[in-house]
């Protein structure tokens, strides 16, 4: 993915990129870097949030210059985890506090909201049976600041238009 960013964002032929994002999670090095390159484009990008942008996808989404999220899309957002055999130690403990602050800081970087509220939704007990975070469902992640706009298809392409005109590249 990040060769093909990179050649789109060199393409004279093209004038802006959307983002269609469906994702359960992934890799947080992986996520970030893509988050990072998508951030770091000079051409106008939309993100579509569709079907979901769970853990690691809401860096992705954020990274555009403008998200739109589907009124029944669903984010989550929840504190760092790791599968298999994990050690006990302090060492392990900083080391997932170190990784969570770089998600936490890249998206209060590049959304309308707060790192310390981004945390606090990361520990919150209830709706995830036996985890901690929690579940935005369209109009909510709008609401909290996460995104700019509930809508569509649609939507998500009139406003590359319009980033686009702004940018002059047309």
């Amino acid at each position: 993915m990040l060769p093909m960013l990179a050649s789109l964002d060199c393409t004279k032929q093209v004038d802006g990129v959307l983002f269609v994002i469906n994702t359960i999670g992934g890799d947080v090095s992986c996520g970030l870097a893509l988050s990072e390159m998508i951030a770091s484009l000079s051409k106008p990008s939309v993100a579509l949030v569709m079907g979901d942008s769970h853990s690691i996808g809401v860096p992705l989404s954020v990274a555009a210059d403008y998200t739109v999220i589907a009124p029944s899309a669903t984010v989550i957002i929840h504190p760092v985890r790791m599968s298999g055999q994990v050690l006990g130690a302090p060492q392990t403990y900083e080391y997932f506090q170190l990784i969570q602050d770089r998600i936490t800081g890249f998206i209060a970087d590049h959304s309308g909201m707060d790192q310390n509220r981004l945390e606090s939704m990361m520990v919150k007990p209830g709706i995830l049976t036996r985890d901690l975070g929690t579940i935005l469902v369209g109009k909510q992640a709008v609401e909290c600041g996460l995104f700019q706009q509930v809508g569509g298809m649609h939507d998500a392409l009139e406003k590359l238009e319009e980033l686009i005109e702004e940018a002059g590249t047309v």
